[in-house]
C-alpha cells in the first residue's frame, strides 16, 4: 500500500514542518492536513472535539464574529465562512510575500505569542468579591488568542480603507515576533499584568 499524498492547504503550504515550539500548546494546536479547513461544524456539538480543528479553520470561524461587541454573530461576517477563509487565504499569500515563511507557521508562533498563562477570576467569600489570579487551562489559551487576533482585525479594519486581508497579515507576522504593539499581544501582557497584580 502507498503511502496517502501529502496534503497542501490550499494546494500551497505544506503543515508537515511546522513545529509547536509552546509545550503547553502540543496538544491543543492541531495541524490536521487538509486541502481546504472545513469540518462543516462536525465538532461543534462535542465537549474539547475543537481540539481535532485544524488552528487555520478555527482562525476563520473567530473571523466570522464581525459584529458589535455584545452582538458579535449579528454582523455582516455572520455566517459567511466561505468569504472568511478567502480572506484567510490571501492574507496568507500576503505573509508569503513579506516574509518568505511558511504562512501556518507564522499564524502558529502568532498564537503562541498571544495566548495568556494567567488569568483573574472573582470570588465572592463572605459578602466581598476578591479576584484572584488564576492559571489558564491549553484550550482556552488557544480560544482567547484567536479570540484576541480577530478582534483586533475587527478594530483595526472597521470603517477603514485598507483590506481586512492586509491587516490580518500585518498583524499576523507582528505578534509572531512577539512584538508588543500588535494588538493581541497587548492584549495578553495586559491580562497576565492584570493576575500579577491581584496574586
Amino acid at each position: 500500500m502507498t503511502d496517502a499524498p501529502n496534503l497542501l492547504l490550499f494546494r500551497k503550504w505544506d503543515l508537515t514542518g511546522i513545529e509547536i515550539k509552546d509545550p503547553g500548546l502540543k496538544t491543543t494546536i492541531s495541524l490536521k492536513k487538509s486541502v481546504m479547513p472545513l469540518t462543516f461544524g462536525r465538532s461543534s456539538l462535542k465537549r474539547f472535539n475543537k481540539l481535532e480543528v485544524n488552528i487555520v479553520e478555527r482562525l476563520a470561524n473567530k473571523l466570522m464574529h464581525f459584529g458589535k461587541k455584545y452582538a458579535k454573530n449579528t454582523g455582516r461576517m455572520g455566517g459567511k465562512k466561505a468569504r472568511t477563509i478567502n480572506t484567510v487565504k490571501a492574507a496568507f499569500d500576503i505573509i508569503h510575500l513579506k516574509t518568505g515563511k511558511n504562512p501556518v507557521e507564522v499564524l502558529v508562533r502568532a498564537v503562541e505569542y498571544s495566548s495568556p498563562n494567567e488569568d483573574t477570576t472573582r470570588i465572592v467569600y463572605g459578602g466581598t468579591a476578591y479576584h484572584v489570579s488564576v492559571d489558564v487551562s491549553p484550550l482556552r489559551r488557544v480560544d482567547l488568542a484567536l479570540r484576541f487576533i480577530a478582534d483586533g482585525v475587527k478594530e483595526a479594519t472597521f470603517s477603514n480603507p485598507r483590506s481586512m486581508e492586509e491587516y490580518l497579515a500585518d498583524h499576523l507576522i507582528a505578534a509572531s515576533t512577539n512584538d508588543g504593539n500588535a494588538p493581541s499581544v497587548k492584549k495578553k501582557n495586559e491580562l497576565e499584568r492584570i493576575a500579577q497584580a491581584s496574586r
